[in-house]
């Protein structure tokens, strides 16, 4: 390919950046979510379809916009790109302030688009490489307190606590602090853990964290390091798959793999039963592929990169493992192409409205690959018998206005002592906390 054509590709890719280039959706709106979701045809193009909200941030004193029967609020705002969340058993909360690492970027036309859409996403922004400690003193639903709790990380983003120990999945190791219910800091000297998939491309750098209920494991979520393994599968060893650690003897396992970018995790509180939000593959079209939620199994194969959503084969893959597409795992329930599904969260639905009973909560970051957008909002599935039933129903909208501006993209979800859904949003810098019926003061 002549520099000629890289220039007008380049071009091209910038312009799509403003208008929109590649195809666009001809599904009916919901066929692509469910337990029966419908499985599109590909569609590729020369120059990918790229349609981001660019990232504005919230007016003074607005919000997200509700679901009929609840309230939200701000806990806190003016964070620094807030990701993952964590509440400590006194009701304190811990969000990783949070960006990507510095890493090598693709190269070619490819990676100058993703750039360009990250840095119009407000991805783009240095790290901040810390948790936060908030606290709500009063019980008034709004953080009073806010103190730097560790700092000098590397893109931390999970978080667990088991005991008298605090663990953190910075982008490339799993370490841990001796945790102090109360304090408002920690100094001590980080213990590694295990060493994670990391550099130098990194290309999914978000590390999440879920312990086993007995405290003797951490589940650790590894995006792949690319979208179809366009870098060969040497680059992906441990990687799209979720990993089991065994603290005790700081080693880790392959829990499941074939899970393209399995961010958010969490037990179903029924079954006992390990799930996760799964980020599919990009470039296949508006219709294709529906990120998913579903249970994990131990040494399940979920497909990427030869399969999606079961046994259908992805024909950029060279060379094809037909022998591993033959037992790809069909995901549980779609949550739609592109929303970029990341955050989880089950509820028993006590003190909510029946139409948000038990059930799974999840944060939806929003599509760059997708016209028209999805996601950029929260969303309710809700669970019978440890199995996702019936329609995604909203929680929180509002995240895009009518220019088409990312107001905010919401990121990770969990439950406070009092049953307040708390959701991180790292465009609007803040954490919006979300309760049913009017605003009420809770004691905490």
């Amino acid at each position: 390919m002549s520099s000629m054509t890289l220039r007008l590709l380049a071009l091209g890719a910038s312009v799509s950046l403003i208008a929109g280039c590649g195809d666009e959706s001809t599904l009916p709106k919901g066929a692509d979510v469910g337990s029966n979701p419908t499985i599109a045809k590909p569609t590729e193009t020369m120059i990918p379809t790229v349609n981001v909200a660019p990232a504005k941030g919230w007016p003074e004193g607005q919000t997200p916009t509700a679901a009929d029967g609840l309230t939200v609020n701000a806990f806190a705002r003016g964070l620094n790109h807030p990701r993952s969340i964590l509440v400590l058993p006194n009701g304190d909360v811990l969000v990783a302030e949070s960006n990507a690492p510095p890493k090598e970027q693709s190269q070619g036309i490819r990676g100058f688009v993703m750039k360009m859409v990250m840095n119009r996403a407000g991805a783009g922004v240095p790290s901040p490489n810390k948790v936060i400690l908030l606290r709500d003193k009063d019980g008034d639903g709004i953080a009073e307190v806010r103190t730097n709790y560790i700092e000098g990380l590397k893109s931390p983003f999970g978080l667990a606590l088991i005991g008298d120990r605090l663990f953190v999945a910075n982008a490339d190791s799993v370490v841990a602090f001796p945790y102090q219910e109360g304090a408002e800091r920690i100094d001590s000297i980080p213990e590694k853990i295990v060493d994670l998939p990391g550099g130098p491309l990194n290309h999914h750098w978000t590390k999440s964290l879920l312990a086993s209920e007995d405290g003797k494991y951490l589940y650790v979520g590894v995006g792949s390091n690319s979208n179809v393994a366009e870098n060969g599968m040497d680059m992906e060893k441990d990687r799209a798959a979720i990993l089991q650690v065994d603290i005790a003897a700081k080693s880790y396992r392959l829990f499941a793999t074939g899970l393209r970018n399995p961010v958010g995790m969490a037990w179903e509180p029924d079954t006992k039963a390990l799930w996760t939000v799964v980020n599919e593959r990009d470039e296949l079209g508006s219709d294709l592929v529906p990120d998913y939620l579903t249970r994990v199994t131990d040494g399940g194969f979920y497909g990427w990169p030869y399969s999606y959503y079961g046994t259908h084969v992805d024909e950029r893959v060279s060379p094809q493992r037909p022998d591993l597409v033959a037992k790809a795992i069909v995901p549980d329930y779609a949550l739609g192409a592109h929303t970029a599904s990341l955050g989880l969260a089950f509820h028993d639905g006590e003190g909510w409205p029946a139409q948000f009973g038990k059930g799974a909560f999840i944060a939806q970051h929003g599509s760059w690959n997708r016209n028209p957008l999805s996601g950029y909002k929260v969303v309710f599935v809700s669970f019978e018998n440890g199995q996702p039933q019936g329609d995604l129903r909203d929680v929180l909208t509002g995240f895009v206005n009518a220019e088409g501006e990312a107001l905010g993209r919401p990121v990770s979800a969990a439950f406070d002592r009092t049953s307040a859904l708390l959701v991180t949003d790292d465009v609007g810098n803040s954490v919006w906390r979300v309760v049913a019926g009017p605003q009420t003061n809770a004691a905490n």
